[in-house]
């Protein structure tokens, strides 16, 4: 048996979580203190949410193709983003990005408010509260959202096949495996594949299960 599609999509996973984290944090602190246009800004970021995977994975390539000026730009300067595990990765980050985001989001909104008044009273600045004192206290909740963003890559299938394809060895990751052994017919395959997918999913929520356990025990902070 090839276990490739397994390290691929845990390659996958990994790095659209580490750059749907930042992205996250960034997005969700700029949202969650933005005066203006505030829901407008928040449905953008949150829209990858509730459409299909198949129409972002088609917009991405619209996006990314050899036909826009974007993938001719990263094709001058060597980057192969279309058919490659690193569009596979976009397409896992721009997926799960709204979960990472709106996890963060309400997390951050849970921190008291005094706390960071505070802070600015004795001249600290927006980067050192964040990093002080807004993240610290939504540690739990941010946990937990980054483990909810990796589950979310790691069973990416419709945007992921549309922008990187299924190229074995390449691109063919867990969830797209599944589909090539039932679509060739090999039942036993797509169900050892199935067997390892269930794996890992009681595993990220048994990580869940303990992230929320250990908020849990700590004080909740509350905006005033």
């Amino acid at each position: 048996m090839d276990y490739s599609p397994l390290w691929i999509s845990l390659k996958i996973a990994v790095c659209s979580t580490i750059i749907t984290f930042f992205a996250g944090v960034a997005s969700a602190w700029l949202v969650t203190y933005l005066r203006g246009a505030k829901h407008v800004v928040d449905a953008v970021l949150s829209v990858p949410l509730v459409l299909p995977p198949t129409v972002v994975g088609f917009l991405l390539l619209m996006l990314l193709g050899r036909s826009s000026g974007i993938g001719r730009l990263l094709e001058n300067v060597g980057l192969h983003v279309i058919f490659t595990w690193q569009g596979a990765t976009v397409a896992a980050a721009v997926v799960s990005f709204p979960v990472m985001y709106r996890g963060i989001r309400g997390a951050i909104e849970q921190v008291d408010e005094n706390l960071i008044f505070a802070a600015r009273t004795l001249g600290m600045r927006e980067y050192t509260i964040l990093r002080k004192i807004i993240i610290p206290a939504a540690r739990p909740g941010i946990a937990a959202s980054t483990v909810l963003a990796f589950a979310r890559a790691l069973g990416e299938f419709g945007a992921t096949i549309m922008v990187a394809g299924n190229l074995p060895g390449r691109t063919r990751t867990m969830s797209i495996a599944v589909y090539t052994a039932m679509q060739s017919g090999n039942r036993n395959l797509a169900m050892k594949w199935v067997l390892i997918i269930i794996v890992f999913s009681l595993i990220i929520l048994i990580l869940m299960n303990v992230v929320a356990g250990r908020g849990s025990k700590t004080l909740p902070v509350q905006r005033g």
